[in-house]
């Protein structure tokens, strides 16, 4: 599933190419996650003014109104001069003076939403849940660990539910509780103020990296340039169940949370 620095690749990878684009065409294919909520055709001739993201959704701004996009479980977006003809999985373009924007989703969890404005109902309701961005200096310390103090289960599933924090996937879960000496499995409201910090910090450091890398590529993500990431070929415990630990030599260990996998490892992080 892409994440916060998955989506903020994409974003790098063509917002500056797209801004000052004029919309020329809109096309509809599959039903996504949610529906458009608009009329295609009333798009066009409207003008993007720049890409943001919060958390895992890209904002395209446009001259009048917003489209937010979703990846999904297994979406990507690709932008250029590409106009061929949609494959079985190409469900949303965005036709563009300056390039076609692709939205190409397998498993059709992802979605492209218009709304008037941020503050309108249809962003209020997808955006309005969302905890502080970690990237853009807002992500402060008194506020994580108060937030932690209040929640009583295991401090993995608090990363992962992003109401403290956004964009904290499973992988960069797994890997900033490592850096801060932190077991996955430690209720969120016995983690201390100090080892707050500790994870605070790792977690900016995973994610900005992360994004140096160009996210993580495990399966089928790409930035909307076509390149791959890499983050995850120097992953510390990710995916490394019975290797040994790259600091101390004890073997990772791998169980499951919440229906997802965590890795850790037993020595490096304590409960």
């Amino acid at each position: 599933m892409p994440e916060l620095p998955e989506v903020e690749v994409t974003r790098l990878s063509f917002a500056d190419r797209i801004a000052g684009a004029r919309v020329t065409g809109v096309r509809l294919g599959k039903p996504l996650r949610w529906a458009l909520g608009y009329e295609p055709d009333a798009l066009i001739g409207r003008q993007v003014l720049g890409v943001r993201r919060r958390g895992k959704y890209l904002l395209v701004d446009l001259d009048d109104g917003l489209l937010l996009w979703h990846l999904g479980m297994s979406g990507s977006l690709l932008f250029g001069n590409d106009r061929s003809a949609p494959q079985a999985h190409d469900h949303f373009d965005l036709d563009t003076t300056q390039g076609l924007l692709r939205l190409n989703d397998p498993r059709r969890f992802g979605a492209v939403v218009f709304a008037p404005s941020e503050q309108s109902a249809e962003a209020v309701k997808l955006l309005g849940h969302l905890g502080v961005e970690p990237l853009n200096g807002g992500f402060a310390l008194d506020a994580f660990h108060q937030g932690l103090r209040k929640r009583k289960t295991a401090i993995k599933q608090v990363l992962l539910g992003g109401e403290l924090v956004v964009g904290v996937g499973n992988i960069y879960a797994s890997e900033a509780l490592f850096l801060a000496g932190i077991r996955p499995t430690t209720r969120a409201a016995n983690i201390s103020r100090p080892r707050a910090e500790k994870l605070r910090l790792a977690v900016i450091d995973v994610l900005t990296r992360a994004v140096k890398k160009g996210g993580s590529t495990l399966r089928d993500f790409s930035a909307a340039d076509g390149k791959n990431g890499y983050f995850q070929l120097e992953a510390h415990v990710y995916d490394r169940a019975g290797e040994p630990c790259r600091m101390c030599g004890t073997t990772i260990r791998r169980i499951q949370q919440g229906q997802r996998s965590t890795y850790f490892c037993p020595t490096c992080q304590k409960p």
